[in-house]
């Protein structure tokens, strides 16, 4: 590589790294802002909106509420997503690449058409718009990713270690619990924060099967529809840190839990 060709992509590197952070760093800034509207200059500064998020019953009730959907949901995307990808590493599996392209596909359709989709099955099906509904959807999406990621670390699990275990006599389920399981931490891990973020994050489904008791997007959207206001600017970068803090958490633990399977 020449010193053009590096000098060229370094350029191109700060422009994305200036593009991507400069907006969120607006967008935390304006949080401060001393007014009731969005817009340059900032004359004064405060924290009454963070203050006002945290005050605010209405918008703690949401954030509790939108956990308990992200974590339910992450948890049964967990279960159904391994189980169906220790499923299709077995070769003599008959089937595999039609249940992977099944499992694949809820990721791939549109948001707007799979939230459509659910609103009607879930009629068919007589499920009543709200948590159980948006919980049921959440995990349906994020089984794929799930499956993909858990199918990946399965892919580097040396095979001796389950031969070891059953030659000192262990059966499939205890070779499964004894050394797959742990050996997937690092995967479950990553694809657990990475279902609770995409859930937290999900509108359109959520708008969609939602009842009384809206989401955090939907709550956001419906502030929105009133006009911009450093409230939801508060709102944005409290998410922001908290997601941050889950992904740097996630980066760590995974780091330590492949030390420990490589050594």
């Amino acid at each position: 590589m020449t010193r053009n060709t590096r000098i060229l992509m370094s350029v191109f590197y700060w422009a994305f790294v200036i593009y991507l952070f400069v907006p969120l760093a607006l967008m935390v800034v304006m949080g401060f802002k001393d007014s009731n509207f969005i817009g340059f200059p900032i004359k004064s500064w405060t924290m009454d909106w963070y203050t006002s998020v945290f005050a605010d019953d209405e918008v703690m009730s949401v954030f509790g509420y939108s956990a308990i959907i992200g974590v339910t949901s992450m948890v049964i995307s967990l279960a159904v997503g391994s189980w169906i990808a220790v499923l299709l590493t077995d070769r003599k599996f008959f089937g595999r690449v039609v249940i992977l392209a099944l499992t694949i596909l809820p990721a791939v359709i549109p948001g707007i058409i799979s939230a459509i989709s659910f609103r009607i099955y879930a009629r068919l099906l007589d499920i009543d718009p709200g948590m159980f509904a948006i919980i049921w959807a959440h995990a349906v999406h994020n089984v794929p990713f799930v499956a993909l990621v858990v199918m990946a670390r399965l892919s580097t699990l040396p095979k001796s270690y389950g031969e070891a275990a059953r030659d000192l006599g262990a059966d499939e389920m205890i070779t499964f619990l004894r050394i797959t399981l742990p050996y997937l931490k690092p995967a479950l891990i990553g694809a657990g924060i990475f279902c609770l973020l995409l859930s937290f994050d999900d509108f359109v489904r959520s708008f969609f099967l939602g009842g009384y008791k809206p989401t955090l997007p939907v709550l956001i959207f419906a502030k929105l529809r009133s006009g911009m206001s450093p409230e939801i600017n508060a709102i944005a970068t409290i998410v922001l840190i908290m997601t941050a803090a889950l992904g740097i958490w996630a980066e760590r633990s995974m780091r330590k839990l492949n030390k420990g399977t490589r050594s």
